[in-house]
């Protein structure tokens, strides 16, 4: 799920890759009674969003070019569809949905419709899937053959009504202030940063932060099914896009033909979304420490250390040195976790962040600068950062209830902070600015449907960002659901790696909707590889520009 923002360009994602975008708020509420329940919320909301479907199943999208400044090059196709900033009131306003697709490869006898496509986040998008039947990924060469790749940016997104809550510029400035606070004043500066990042949630948007909920944007995708002009929908989810494919599973179970969810969000109310953010720091504690092995077991290529425990020496080693001193002027302990942390997300990061900091420990310190620091002559991406960060907070901080006693967020951090240092604190203060939200916070919907078709979900046994346990906790609550576990692996987006056992699998349901008779356990996919030379690792820095989402 998203989201700490891993600078690394990794499984697309989560991923790398989404754009992610910003919230806003206004001082009006909900119409009474929505979403209160938790389930089917909101009687006033079906009817418009069975109203909002039909209209658009009758416009269609009217496909065309994609403007210019959206980086979507032929054969991609850009279009828009139209829906109610609030379903409870279909006929008030509305915003722009922005979408893309590339045809089926295989022809009218094999198309079997459109597979839409969700990064995670949230506020990741969806954009760039599309581009995968042009780019020839050969992961996807067999369903492209029968679908037609469709990406879209939700609600508050990249292109559709974007969000912010902040200058972009001044989001990214660094360096910033270390996230493990040292005394109480630490952690007062922390509160009352984050307190002002929700103020200016209210102050830079309109009435969209309102209806900024996971719910509707699962009905956005509803009537983007009826616009494409699909029956059903086929859906592929990953992180935080597994939770979106469950709300919509449980609004619509008679809408879904085909769904694979990868890397999935614990649903529970209990954990929604104050739990799962704590299970991360369990979790990423726990791949970091991979990460270290490996390191280690590499010290011939890195020259880091020999043993995990003198890895985790040269990391605090460094960490000190660039709070003392951030490295380039720029790069403190914040910068560093930003950038490190893209290791314990994806192992396809693990050789490049070993590089780049190898390199920087033979003198090379613009490799690291470039990869953890922020690049202000980006203004375009600086805002699409933090348009990420807002969206990540308006939909996080509206799902469902958090904490507004700082004696609990403390608690709990500094609790699991002893244990788990490598990133507790840091996501606390990028969290906390729902302790103050300025909207309506919404008891969390009860997920779940047993009216479903066979549905595929797929999760490693060591995902930092979304720990394995929400994938069973899933399991049980989707009818006909057949899980798919990598086992002794841990990275984040697991559908677009390498590994037969899994591929095959899912190749085999979407063409055919067959699953196995059981859950089945997979081999991990192959261990990185160690990446040594100066090249390389300027390349990744370089690379690591780019927003990465799974």
């Amino acid at each position: 799920m998203k989201r700490r923002r891993a600078r690394i360009a990794a499984a697309a994602t989560v991923a790398a890759a989404a754009l992610l975008a910003g919230a806003v708020a206004v001082p009006s509420a909900l119409a009474d009674g929505a979403e209160s329940s938790g389930h089917q919320d909101g009687r006033a909301e079906a009817k418009g969003a069975a109203l909002a479907a039909a209209r658009a199943a009758k416009a269609g999208i009217d496909w065309a070019e994609c403007p210019k400044g959206w980086g979507l090059e032929a054969p991609v196709e850009c279009g828009t569809v139209t829906v109610p900033v609030d379903y409870a009131k279909p006929d008030g306003r509305t915003i722009e949905i922005a979408v893309d697709r590339v045809g089926n490869t295989g022809g009218d006898e094999k198309r079997q419709g459109s597979l839409v496509y969700n990064p995670g986040g949230p506020g990741g998008s969806g954009m760039l899937f599309p581009a995968r039947i042009p780019d020839g990924n050969e992961l996807w060469a067999k369903a492209a053959e029968a679908y037609d790749f469709v990406g879209f940016d939700p609600r508050g997104v990249g292109h559709s009504a974007p969000l912010s809550c902040q200058d972009g510029q001044e989001f990214v400035k660094a360096p910033k202030p270390d996230p493990v606070p040292d005394t109480e004043a630490d952690k007062r500066a922390h509160r009352k940063r984050a307190k002002e990042y929700a103020q200016g949630c209210a102050e830079r948007s309109g009435p969209l932060l309102h209806q900024m909920t996971t719910p509707n944007t699962a009905r956005d995708l509803d009537v983007l099914r009826a616009a494409l002009g699909e029956k059903k929908l086929n859906y592929l989810g990953v992180s935080y896009g597994t939770y979106l494919g469950g709300v919509y599973a449980t609004l619509f179970p008679e809408h879904v033909r085909r769904m694979v969810l990868d890397s999935i969000v614990n649903p529970s109310r209990d954990k929604i979304w104050y739990g799962v953010n704590n299970d991360q720091n369990v979790a990423f504690q726990t791949r970091w420490d991979d990460w270290k092995d490996w390191v280690a077991e590499h010290d011939d290529a890195y020259g880091i250390g020999t043993t995990a425990a003198e890895v985790q020496r040269e990391w605090t080693k460094l960490r000190a040195q660039a709070k003392e001193e951030p490295i380039g002027g720029v790069v403190g302990p914040e910068e560093l976790l930003g950038f490190f942390q893209s290791a314990p997300y994806y192992d396809t990061a693990w050789a490049e962040v070993a590089a780049v900091w190898s390199a920087y420990r033979g003198g090379d310190e613009e490799a690291l600068v470039e990869a953890a620091g922020p690049d202000m002559s980006d203004v375009e991406g600086n805002a699409a950062d933090e348009n990420g960060n807002a969206v990540y907070n308006a939909i996080e901080c509206s799902d469902a209830k958090w904490p507004t006693d700082w004696r609990t967020w403390n608690r709990d951090s500094e609790r699991l902070h002893r244990d788990h240092p490598f990133l507790t604190w840091s996501n606390t203060w990028m969290n906390l600015p729902c302790a103050t939200w300025p909207t309506k916070q919404r008891q969390a919907i009860e997920v779940g449907s047993h009216k479903l078709p066979d549905t595929l979900l797929v999760s490693s046994t060591r995902d930092a960002a979304t720990p394995y346990p929400g994938a069973v906790e899933l399991h049980k609550r989707l009818g006909g659901s057949r899980l798919i576990t990598e086992k002794d692996a841990g990275s984040h987006g697991i559908t677009n790696t390498v590994n037969p056992c899994i591929n095959e699998r899912v190749d085999t349901y979407l063409l055919t909707g067959r699953v196995d008779r059981k859950d089945v356990t997979c081999g991990p996919h192959a261990t990185p590889r160690p990446e040594t030379s100066e090249a390389k690792a300027k390349a990744h820095a370089e690379a690591a520009r780019s927003p990465a989402l799974p």
